[in-house]
């Protein structure tokens, strides 16, 4: 085995690794065993036995675009600079970071980077960064057809959902992937949505088949675990429905659908872990495919979540910014280990630079770190906190404290005080920063919060107003300071002042209503 401390020497013969990211849609944490979940995940209990878990492993933004965005350019979801995004939120003008960003057309991503410096760069799944279909531009510029939700199905339908999924390829393909197939442009609607991981797990064998003389990145996002519990199970009966519409045979890649429940109910389970069992499946699939090939030696793998679940919309740790994260590189990491190290999802772009040697243009913005140096000392820290932002909240945390600032626009402030539907809806739903978190958080709705992460894990006292936290309160507000002022011309409450921010405090009956809001729409459900 090769060790990490000769990695550049891995480099220099030209034995650059294969890397693989393997990404899961709204998973918490201790939703697998790794992390002491309930359920039965071998492959990636073998992940972990054969690489690094990280317990501290976070994302910058908890909804699906942003945070898919940051994991393919290294950058914050608010340093977005598409036209969409800038006609949104003007320079000067402070942003919302939510499902309003996607890749730029200038490429600056890791697709693209890393195709220039000789891999190949395969897409697989859920993509989710791109223009919305409703755009007609798009539509015309790649064919595609127009879909309605919820539309009964036909074989007109079906044909125009085949032939969208082809587009979607070509769309893949011009933001820098030199490889694309299988492609879920976003979230699946009905009569197609069924979850399908044979579909998915396909094309990413036939990905690593074709490219196996290597070097390849592939980026694989499974919709699984997205959806309610019973969506997965439900999925198990319907195995032709795909991102390219109903197909005509079954694909028979991963263990027999049937299987799926025998395996969960002879381990003790019920149909509520089945979506676990099954994404693992296509987890092994590939995992099988490396050793087959002997790629597994020099092959970086990567499972990780886009972001937690029970508190998706929000900042808060636990079910929110945390994620599940394991990699395994045999050749050049230590194996067993947990690290307790904070990381988050800017820093793997910069890592996949540095292993495969490639160097971005001088233009090109990061926001993360490189964790090679973890791989060999996985208990040295390579920074001293992590940054989050989704709507108008922003938060710092440490290994031991975190700081949640929710500061509103002048409009959202007014938009609020006059009671326009528009903005209570936005701010009481996924991108208003607070979403599904106040149903635990009762308080979510509060300028400034500060929670001990040891001590209360689920944040329920908030100790930003107590005289002996004073001195911790005003060092986060300090460094979220400093990572604010990087963004350039976006002001943000007090912490960057100017355009149409509003500093915080003067507006505690904003928030009143807005629990109200909230309380309402939770007692609708």
């Amino acid at each position: 085995m090769v060790m990490m401390f000769g990695y550049l020497e891995l480099l220099n013969a030209g034995s650059r690794p294969n890397i693989i990211v393997f990404m899961v849609d709204d998973y918490d944490k201790y939703e697998t065993s790794v992390y002491g979940g309930k359920v039965l995940t071998p492959n990636l209990d073998r992940l972990a036995k054969e690489g690094i878990t990280f317990e501290n492993a976070h994302v910058t933004s908890t909804v699906c675009t942003p945070s898919r965005y940051t994991f393919l350019t290294g950058r914050y979801a608010g340093s977005a600079y598409s036209a969409g995004f800038l006609e949104l939120f003007p320079k000067g003008q402070q942003s919302l970071p939510a499902f309003n960003v996607q890749l730029e057309p200038d490429n600056q991503n890791v697709a693209a980077v890393l195709a220039k410096a000789g891999y190949a760069t395969g897409m697989v799944g859920k993509f989710h960064v791109g223009p919305s279909l409703s755009d007609s531009k798009f539509r015309k510029k790649y064919g595609l057809h127009e879909i309605e939700k919820n539309a009964p199905f036909t074989e007109a339908l079906n044909r125009r959902k085949f032939e969208n999924e082809k587009g979607y390829r070509k769309a893949v393909k011009d933001f820098g992937f030199t490889w694309a197939k299988n492609i879920y442009w976003d979230n699946t609607k009905a009569p197609f949505q069924s979850h399908n991981p044979e579909w998915t797990a396909a094309a990413a064998v036939e990905f690593i088949e074709q490219h196996k003389k290597g070097p390849f990145y592939m980026h694989y996002c499974t919709t699984l675990l997205h959806g309610p519990n019973g969506s997965w199970h439900k999925s198990l009966d319907k195995p032709r429905v795909t991102g390219e519409g109903i197909i005509k045979e079954d694909l028979n890649v991963l263990p027999p659908r049937g299987s799926v429940m025998k395996r969960i109910e002879a381990a003790g389970l019920t149909s509520d872990q089945a979506g676990y069992l099954w994404m693992d499946d296509s987890l092994g699939l590939i995992l099988d495919k490396l050793d087959e090939l002997k790629l597994t030696e020099n092959t970086v793998v990567l499972f990780i979540a886009d972001h937690g679940s029970g508190h998706k919309g929000s900042l808060y740790k636990a079910k929110g910014t945390e994620v599940p994260c394991i990699m395994r590189w045999p050749a050049g990491m230590k194996a067993g280990i947990r690290s307790q190290e904070l990381i988050q999802n800017t820093d793997f772009v910069p890592t996949w630079f540095e292993l495969a040697g490639a160097k971005p243009a001088a233009k090109y913005r990061m926001d993360g770190v490189s964790l090679v140096s973890l791989f060999q000392e996985p208990h040295k820290p390579v920074r001293k906190h992590v940054y989050a932002e989704i709507g108008a909240a922003r938060s710092i945390k440490t290994k031991t404290h975190s700081y949640i600032a929710l500061r509103y626009t002048r409009e959202q402030v007014a938009g609020v005080r006059e009671s326009h539907r528009r903005y209570l809806k936005t701010l009481t739903g996924l991108s208003g920063g607070v979403s599904r978190s106040i149903a635990t958080h009762p308080r979510a709705y509060t300028g400034d919060q500060l929670y001990d992460l040891k001590r209360d894990p689920d944040a329920q006292k908030n100790l930003a107003g107590y005289p002996g936290h004073a001195r911790t309160l005003k060092q986060l507000k300090q460094t979220l300071a400093v990572e604010l002022n990087k963004f350039s011309g976006r002001p943000y409450g007090e912490f960057v002042p100017g355009g149409n921010a509003v500093p915080g405090g003067g507006y505690d009956e904003v928030f009143e209503t807005l629990r109200k809001a909230a309380g309402g729409k939770k007692k609708k459900k």
